[in-house]
């Protein structure tokens, strides 16, 4: 999922910088959000790829932790982070972001090992894209296999972490993004330097073929968030799951980084947030 991009040197880094830290605040919900609750977690640990790791949020293709909707700590987004700290001051500094662009379940044990090094009293889990996200449909990671992958990682927190709240949001629906791009030439032009490809290759291409092969990987992504449901179920009354609320969001091509059309940028990321905070039993 992630791409490389060559930035030049300090003004492009005083660009990001300024891009992290100042917005236009289109983002953020028109009505305020319900109060936290009483009793905050005091630290917070983000597990999944790419989107959570704020990839392509800070106008460059590269991870940007500060706009993570999950633990982000800028100005541009109000994450699950933010908006505890803004309640119980005690969680400053204990953000940790695992996150890792290009994952895919499989490596969801070893991040959630390393959310057991720090204690973490909250783990928020977006896992699943990488895995539908393929060169090919027969590429992607079959059902049983994603599900295996994700119970081992649930299990490490299980175990290391038995007192620890735990959410797992459903991966959104990469088909909505062909329909809202796939007639627009210059997300076509992103998307065809190879922007999952399993989806979204040869994006204006409707044949049987074509419509086959995209909705073969809409199936895929609706059977993995069963799983991902089943799962948090299996783990007990400490897991949540957003009940395909990250799936449903209303992605809007404004709510996409310009450079490859697929990745959320701080709107985008507000918007994860708003989903992940409904779900998140953090409010009151």
């Amino acid at each position: 999922m992630h791409r490389r991009w060559v930035a030049g040197a300090a003004a492009i880094c005083a660009l990001v910088a300024l891009a992290c830290e100042a917005g236009d605040g289109d983002g953020s919900p028109d009505d305020p959000p319900p109060p936290p609750r009483a009793d905050l977690p005091t630290s917070i640990a983000a597990l999944g790829d790419s989107i959570t790791a704020g990839y392509g949020s800070c106008i460059v293709l590269t991870a940007c932790h500060r706009n993570s909707w999950s633990t982000g700590d800028g100005f541009r987004v109000e994450s699950l982070y933010r908006r505890v700290l803004d309640a119980d001051d005690r969680i400053r500094g204990q953000d940790h972001n695992f996150a890792v662009p290009g994952a895919r379940a499989a490596a969801l044990a070893d991040q959630a090992a390393s959310a057991v090094e720090v204690s973490a009293a909250y783990v928020t889990v977006l896992i699943g894209a990488n895995d539908a996200c393929r060169p090919s449909v027969t590429d992607m990671t079959p059902v049983d296999a994603f599900r295996a992958d994700v119970d081992r990682g649930l299990r490490v927190l299980r175990d290391g972490l038995p007192e620890a709240e735990v959410l797992v949001l459903s991966i959104p629906d990469l088909h909505r993004l062909w329909e809202l791009g796939h007639d627009q030439e210059r997300v076509v032009r992103a998307w065809n330097r190879g922007v999952c490809p399993s989806m979204l290759a040869d994006p204006t291409a409707t044949d049987e073929s074509a419509t086959q092969r995209r909705t073969a990987v809409r199936e895929r992504v609706v059977a993995y968030n069963a799983e991902l449901a089943r799962a948090c179920q299996a783990y007990g009354d400490r897991c949540r799951f957003d009940g395909g609320a990250a799936y449903d969001a209303q992605f809007r091509l404004a709510d996409l980084n310009q450079l490859d059309y697929f990745h959320p940028d701080a709107d985008g990321q507000n918007l994860l947030a708003e989903v992940a905070y409904a779900a998140s039993g953090l409010a009151e």
